[in-house]
C-alpha cells in the first residue's frame, strides 16, 4: 500500500516540497483524482491534482471537497497562509511542485505510484482488476462484478457470502448467461449504460435467480469499455453511488491503460515478426528477443471476414492471436495487409498448427469465416521461405471453397509447384514453342485430340493399355495418334528429359482439353 511518506520522498525528486502535513505521514492512498472544471460530477480521491486551479486557496476547497488525503499545486514558494491554514484544518498533506515539471509528467508519476506502484493484501498489484473489485466490494458494501461491453466478466470481488445463483453462474461462465441478458435488454439497461453515466436499479426477478442490481457504465469519452454491476436489494444510498461512480472512472482508467500496453506489446511483436517473414540477418536474435524456444517453425497465414467485410474479422482475428502475456501464448503474430500472419514453434509434426488455428476459431464468433494455409518447417534463417509457402498454401485453400480449414504444404507441395509454374506460364515465361505448344494449336485448328492422348500416355508412363482406358478407346487409336502427332512435331518421346519437359508444361496448361 503506498503511504503519504513514500509519495513525498519520490516526488521531492521532480522537484516538490511538502508544505504541511497531518500528524502522521503513514495515511494510506489508494486513488488520483484530476480536477476536471468541465464535469460538474463530484469526484473523490486521496491525491488531489489541481490542473487549471490558479488559486492555492481555491485548490485546497476543492481538495477537501474531494475528501484528499494530499494536494498537488503548482506554483512558486511560499505557499498563501490562508490556504495552508485551510489544509491544516482539513488535514490535508499540501505539496508545492515548481513550474517547470509539467502536470502531464507528475499525472504519470502519481498514477504509477498509487494503482502500479504497491502490492495488495492479497499480494496483486493495483493494477489487477481483482484486487480493485474487492476493494470496492468493501466500500459499497456488496458483491462487485466488474464487465466488458460484451458481459463478459473481467473480474469480481470475493465476498460471495450473499451471492444469488445468477451472479455465481455469470462468475462460472465467465460471462452474463444469455437469459439474463435477454431480461437486461427487456428492462433498457443495456440502453441506459449506452448513454448514460449514472448508476442505475435493476430490481430482482426470483425467476432467473437475480435479488437485485446497482450497475454503472465504464466510460471513456462516449466509448463503453464495459459496466460495474454491484448485488443489492435495494438501490444504493447517495454517498455509495457516488463511490461507485468513482469507480467507474478508475474502471476506465485501468482499461485505457491496458488497451494502450497491449497495442504497444502488439507492435513490437508485429515489428519483430515481419522482420522475420522478410528475413534478416540477426534471426536467431530476434527469436530470442520474442521469447520464442530454439528450433524450427511454421508459418501461418491466415484470412478471416464475415460476408464482404475482410477487415473487421481479421483484426479481431489478430486480438485474440495476441491475447494474453508472451509465456502463455504458443506464439507470435502480425498483422500485414489483410492476412494475419503466426510463427509457431512447429517441426515436421503438424498438429501443433492444426491445433493452434483450431483455438482461434472457437473463439471468433461463429459467423466468422477463416481460411488459412501452414508453411513447411524452417529454421530462423529460412522463415521468409516458410512464408512463401504459407501464402500459396491460402491462396490454395482460397481455391477450394468449402474444403478444410487450411492447406498445409507439407501435404500438397506437388500442387503449389504447379500452382507456380502456372503463375510462370501465365506472365508469358512458357514455351511459345514445343511439341506441347504445337500440339495445342494442331487440336485447336483440327478438332483432333492430340493433347488429350499424350497427357494420358504420359500419365500411365508409356502403358498403351492404361492410356486407352483413361481415353476410352483402343491401344490401336493410341498407337496411331502418337504417329501421327510425330508427324506434326518432334516428340523424342524415348528421351527421359524430353518426357519431364512434356509432363511440366501439360502441367501449366489452363484449360486441359477433354
Amino acid at each position: 500500500m503506498l503511504r503519504l511518506d513514500r509519495l513525498v520522498n519520490v516526488l521531492g525528486g521532480y522537484g516538490a516540497r511538502l508544505c504541511c502535513a497531518p500528524a502522521s505521514r503513514e495515511v494510506e492512498l489508494r486513488s488520483v483524482v484530476v480536477h476536471d472544471p468541465t464535469d460538474p460530477r463530484p469526484a473523490t480521491g486521496d491525491v488531489f491534482l489541481s490542473v487549471g486551479v490558479d488559486s492555492a486557496v481555491e485548490a485546497v476547497r476543492l481538495a477537501r471537497s474531494a475528501r484528499a488525503a494530499a494536494l498537488l499545486v503548482r506554483g512558486s514558494p511560499p505557499l498563501d497562509e490562508h490556504a495552508l491554514a485551510e489544509a491544516r484544518a482539513g488535514g490535508i498533506a499540501v505539496l508545492l511542485v515548481e513550474p517547470e515539471v509539467s502536470w502531464s509528467q507528475l499525472f504519470g508519476v502519481v498514477y504509477g505510484l498509487v494503482l502500479e506502484g504497491r502490492e495488495t493484501e492479497a499480494g496483486r498489484g493495483p493494477t489487477d482488476l481483482f484486487a480493485f473489485a474487492d476493494m470496492l466490494a468493501a466500500e459499497v458494501g456488496s458483491a462487485v462484478t466488474i464487465e466488458d461491453q460484451m458481459s463478459r466478466v473481467l473480474a469480481y470481488s470475493g465476498l460471495q457470502q450473499s451471492a444469488d445463483p445468477a451472479r455465481l453462474e455469470t462468475i462460472l461462465g465467465r460471462r452474463v448467461p444469455d437469459a439474463m441478458r435477454r431480461l437486461f435488454e427487456r428492462k433498457g439497461v443495456f440502453a441506459h449504460l449506452a448513454t448514460s453515466d449514472e448508476p442505475l436499479f435493476v430490481g430482482p426477478s426470483p425467476t432467473h435467480g437475480i435479488r437485485g442490481r446497482m450497475v454503472v457504465a465504464v466510460r471513456a469519452g462516449r466509448e463503453l469499455l464495459g459496466s460495474i454491476w454491484v448485488e443489492c436489494e435495494h438501490p444504493l444510498s447517495d454517498e455509495r453511488r457516488i463511490v461507485l461512480g468513482d469507480g467507474a472512472r478508475a474502471v476506465a482508467l485501468h482499461l485505457l491503460r491496458s488497451r494502450v500496453s497491449a497495442d504497444l506489446e502488439r507492435q513490437v511483436e508485429s515489428d519483430l515478426v515481419i522482420r522475420l517473414l522478410e528475413g534478416t540477418a540477426d534471426a536467431p536474435a530476434v527469436i530470442s528477443r520474442l521469447g520464442l524456444p530454439r528450433g524450427r517453425f511454421r508459418v501461418i497465414a491466415l484470412q478471416a471476414h464475415i460476408a464482404e467485410e475482410r477487415h473487421a474479422a481479421v483484426l479481431l482475428a489478430f486480438e485474440r492471436a495476441t491475447t494474453g502475456f508472451g509465456w502463455s501464448r504458443p506464439g507470435r503474430s502480425a498483422l500485414f495487409g489483410n492476412t494475419l500472419y503466426t510463427l509457431l514453434p512447429c517441426d515436421s509434426d503438424v498438429t501443433p498448427a492444426r491445433d493452434w488455428l483450431a483455438a482461434i476459431v472457437n473463439v471468433l464468433p461463429r459467423r466468422v469465416t477463416v481460411s488459412a494455409g501452414v508453411g513447411g518447417a524452417a529454421g530462423p534463417t529460412q522463415l521468409p521461405a516458410s512464408r512463401q509457402e504459407a501464402d500459396e498454401s491460402l491462396a490454395l485453400r482460397a481455391a477450394r471453397p468449402g474444403g478444410a480449414l487450411a492447406v498445409v504444404y507439407d501435404e500438397s507441395w506437388d500442387e503449389i509447384l504447379l500452382q507456380r509454374l502456372r503463375a510462370a506460364a501465365s506472365s508469358g515465361r512458357a514455351p511459345a514453342r514445343g511439341p506441347v505448344a504445337e500440339l495445342t494449336r494442331h487440336d485447336a485448328e483440327h478438332g483432333t485430340r492430340h493433347i488429350a492422348t499424350l497427357r494420358a500416355w504420359l500419365e500411365s508412363q508409356g502403358d498403351l493399355a492404361v492410356a486407352a482406358g483413361r481415353l476410352g478407346v483402343h491401344p490401336n487409336t493410341v498407337r496411331y495418334r502418337l504417329r501421327k502427332m510425330a508427324e506434326i512435331t518432334d516428340l523424342r518421346l524415348d528421351l527421359p528429359e524430353k518426357r519431364l519437359a512434356m509432363i511440366i508444361a501439360l502441367a501449366v496448361v489452363q484449360e486441359r482439353q477433354p
